[in-house]
């Protein structure tokens, strides 16, 4: 990793973000990677600034004959290499702001991983926990229904995120083909296989954490079996990646959840631990012989040779960052570091794979669904497994000569990377006047 240059240095003291602001913390990091690019005035702002924010307030009969009108929003960053691509995101604490860095990550995420994307992302504030089965598809129906002229294959296609999974999908998909009036699979990914997702989707964001942490590891010339992890969150992204590395040989010895952390030196049985909190609902802090309970965020600072992040925003901040004790630090969760904690990090000299890359398998895997769809012709998931690898091991690689070749950190090396190629389209295209 390189260290800070005195021009990334006074970049970062010009623009310090409110350290809890995810958007200014993603718009700090893209300043830093413009001013080492050398991006043209122009081209900064443009790509600087969403494409378009919608806010909307969205009617819902309750299941008490109430009517509750929820909040929502739905932001496209960019749709320079391709359509908007980007979750919905059903959580209490959903911010405009969110939204925005969330679809601001999501065009470099694509362009990091070159897929044919850009950036978007949407959100309701609301606590899906609270809601029947009935209000959930009510709400997001009539979300949908809202925002119909938004979306489409080629405009902006949606997909799970918190507090959102496959059924909520494929409510998403029905409610389009009614508006359109045609069947229009390929409108979102994340769907139920049954109709029209893609085999492998489930597992891939964890998928490509662990390819990831496989390819950090034969950098660093470290073995693979044997190497501590720590997961924080025990979600999608969480859940998939341990159950991924322990079967391919890792050690995971740290695990969390909303509700709190385990660690153990031993090691878990992470299929045992998914049937503890997936299949018998059982709280993850009470799994039996599970070792030493603590917070959800303190499990990130244990003892280990990979630390995962893959919970929630916000995690590795200023004040905690001095106690990571991870060699590699792979972010599974979309902006678990504070811009003040990279510093930090740096210092240490712990190798980052940032989330832009780290959690790019996802995204990844909703390129393959969207192809998938518009083909009509399905993939096995070993093909399926197969690209997703080709893809982010080629990202990997770009990333990390990147930041050899300028001298940077590899989430700077990322963000430039990424910008370079969306400024690169965006030139050949022009500005249509």
């Amino acid at each position: 990793m390189g260290k800070v240059s005195e021009g990334e240095f006074r970049m970062s003291q010009a623009v310090i973000p409110e350290e809890m602001n995810v958007y200014q913390n993603a718009e700090a990091r893209f300043e830093v990677a413009a001013s080492k690019l050398g991006l043209e005035q122009g081209l900064y702002r443009f790509l600087k600034w969403p494409s378009r924010e919608i806010t909307l307030y969205i009617p819902v009969g309750m299941d008490s004959g109430q009517l509750e009108v929820f909040t929502g929003y739905r932001v496209l960053h960019s749709n320079v290499r391709g359509p908007g691509k980007g979750g919905i995101r059903f959580a209490p604490d959903v911010s405009i702001d969110e939204v925005r860095a969330l679809a601001t990550w999501m065009t470099w995420k694509c362009a990091v991983v070159n897929i044919p994307f850009g950036g978007a992302k949407g959100g309701v504030i609301c606590d899906p926990r609270k809601l029947s089965r009935g209000e959930m598809e009510r709400l997001t129906r009539r979300y949908t229904a809202e925002l119909a002229d938004w979306l489409g294959p080629e405009r902006d296609i949606p997909a799970p995120d918190v507090g959102t999974g496959e059924q909520t999908m494929a409510w998403v998909m029905d409610t389009y083909a009614m508006h359109v009036g045609q069947a229009t699979p390929a409108v979102v990914t994340g769907k139920p296989i049954e109709l029209g997702g893609s085999r492998g989707r489930r597992e891939a964001t964890g998928r490509g954490v662990m390819i990831c942490c496989d390819k950090a590891l034969a950098k660093l010339g470290m073995k693979k079996e044997g190497c501590r992890v720590v997961v924080q969150g025990f979600g999608n992204v969480g859940s998939m990646a341990a159950d991924l590395m322990q079967k391919a040989g890792y050690k995971i010895i740290g695990l969390a959840d909303i509700g709190g952390g385990l660690y153990n030196e031993k090691g878990f049985d992470v299929p045992q631990m998914i049937d503890w909190v997936y299949t018998q609902k059982k709280p993850l802090q009470n799994f039996p012989g599970g070792g030493t309970k603590m917070s959800a965020r303190d499990v990130l600072f244990q003892p280990c040779d990979i630390a995962i992040p893959a919970a929630v925003e916000n995690q590795i901040t200023e004040r905690n960052a001095h106690q990571v004790q991870a060699k590699i630090l792979c972010e599974g969760a979309n902006g678990p570091t504070t811009w003040q904690a990279d510093t930090i990090i740096d210092s240490k000299g712990i190798f980052t794979i940032p989330d832009i890359l780290g959690n790019a398998g996802g995204v990844t895997v909703s390129y393959f669904e969207w192809v998938q769809d518009r083909q009509g012709f399905f993939w096995r998931e070993s093909e399926v497994n197969e690209r997703l690898l080709d893809f982010m091991e080629s990202a990997f690689d770009e990333v990390v000569r990147y930041a050899e070749l300028h001298e940077v950190n590899n989430r700077i090396a990322a963000y430039m990377l990424a910008i370079d190629r969306v400024a690169t389209a965006l030139k050949l295209r022009g500005i249509y006047a």
